[in-house]
């Protein structure tokens, strides 16, 4: 006898069949959004305090100014602060169903964190990992992104779990921006922030030295209160580009906190100049990666037919309808009809895998069946009532399929 609670072990399957099934779906929606999206870019720092934040959203900014259609996305879940410095604080987030849009800033700017999320600016997050997990994914998946030139990911501070899984969450990321002060302490951390990105494959695009020197707004003497020169060092002896030394200013604290662009408050500033030409970098090194075209991600999704509806059992089909979904707004590309080969089992999943199926939408499927299609890696959806294939591709691409009784139970 199991212990009391336990479940039994066909329970336990059909619960990890389950979780498997939803994980395909959130990443099928995050392709197709991130499709919409030319490149995208997460900035990142060995630890905390180093000013990764006010990086990443100056870093959009910036590139917000010089014409771009850009999305910030802030992934720090236990230190939001992009609602702030933007001057954001408050704004609700508008949502149709499991949609959401991004909260949109003067600069041009689309914008989400968890911080428009909270009851009180001031609550704690005191979440774990998987709790924490998901939110990103649904940041992700069901935020309305739309077209975008940049999406620019600030990401949790250091190498941990949180930027391990939003890096592998976001396919064919453009690459990482590492921000850095120069003193030794915080090098040695990005040096491992360095090799983080190396381990999974991650383009470098960059090191920033922040606070770098102090010059005084009176005497205009120069004084490196933290050392200078350790962030271009250390970018040198780790074969990485260096994208510019931002100095300390008064003026960029000011900003900040009262939620002012600082780029476009002060263009002239040498922070600014730095960060100008840290987007002039990127930005061509994004284009010599032959990356400035739009990416597609194609989906295929067959339909079991018998008399032009949906079959009652996907094995006893007079032919599949393929439906080629193109990741520019979920918009059906393409429809091809092939009759399958003779029922067997096992047959149906290889021949559909073949064909290069993600997903079958079904009325009735037996378990052993699921199984052999979630081997093969294609999705399936069972119980679908609706009749008109083109029609049951279109709610499930909309999220509004309705399921009802597996029709096959064996």
């Amino acid at each position: 006898m199991s212990p009391q609670g336990a479940g039994t072990s066909a329970e336990q399957s059909d619960a990890q069949a389950d979780g498997k099934s939803k994980f395909e779906k959130r990443k099928k929606k995050i392709e197709g959004r991130m499709a919409l999206v030319d490149h995208v870019l997460v900035v990142l720092s060995g630890k905390g305090g180093v000013g990764k934040s006010t990086v990443a959203v100056n870093l959009a900014g910036e590139l917000a100014r010089q014409g771009k259609k850009v999305g910030l996305l802030d992934a720090d879940m236990h230190g939001p602060s992009t609602p702030h410095m933007l001057d954001l604080e408050g704004t609700p987030v508008a949502a149709d169903g499991e949609v959401m849009q991004p909260v949109g800033h003067p600069s041009g700017l689309e914008v989400m964190s968890i911080g428009f999320l909270l009851r009180q600016k001031d609550d704690a997050v005191v979440w774990r990992g998987p709790m924490k997990m998901n939110l990103l994914g649904q940041f992700l998946a069901d935020v309305e992104w739309g077209e975008l030139d940049y999406l620019v990911v600030d990401l949790p501070p250091g190498t941990g779990d949180e930027p391990l899984s939003i890096c592998q969450l976001i396919p064919e990321l453009t690459g990482g921006i590492i921000v850095t002060t120069p003193q030794e302490v915080a090098l040695s951390d990005v040096r491992k922030c360095v090799n983080f990105c190396r381990d999974i494959e991650l383009p470098v695009l960059g090191v920033v030295e922040n606070m770098s020197g102090y010059v005084c707004p009176h005497c205009g003497e120069r004084s490196d209160i933290f050392g200078a020169g350790g962030g271009k060092d250390m970018a040198d002896q780790m074969d990485v580009p260096f994208l510019g030394q931002m100095p300390m200013d008064p003026r960029l604290v000011e900003a900040c906190d009262a939620g002012h662009m600082f780029v476009e408050e002060y263009p002239e500033s040498e922070a600014s100049a730095a960060l100008n030409g840290a987007v002039d970098t990127i930005t061509r090194s994004a284009k010599s990666d032959n990356q400035s075209t739009k990416r597609r991600v194609m989906m295929r999704i067959a339909i079991p037919v018998a008399n032009g509806e949906l079959a009652s059992h996907f094995g006893h089909c007079e032919e599949f309808r393929f439906f080629d979904v193109s990741g520019d707004e979920g918009s059906i590309e393409d429809t091809d009809a092939q009759s399958p080969p003779p029922h067997r089992p096992g047959v149906l999943p290889e021949w559909l895998k073949e064909n290069e199926t993600d997903v079958v939408i079904a009325g009735g499927m037996g378990r052993r069946a699921q199984q052999l299609f979630s081997e093969a890696g294609i999705d399936v959806v069972v119980g679908a009532t609706e009749s008109e294939p083109r029609s049951l591709v279109q709610s499930y691409l909309e999220d509004s399929l309705e399921t009802g009784e597996n029709l096959c139970s064996h």
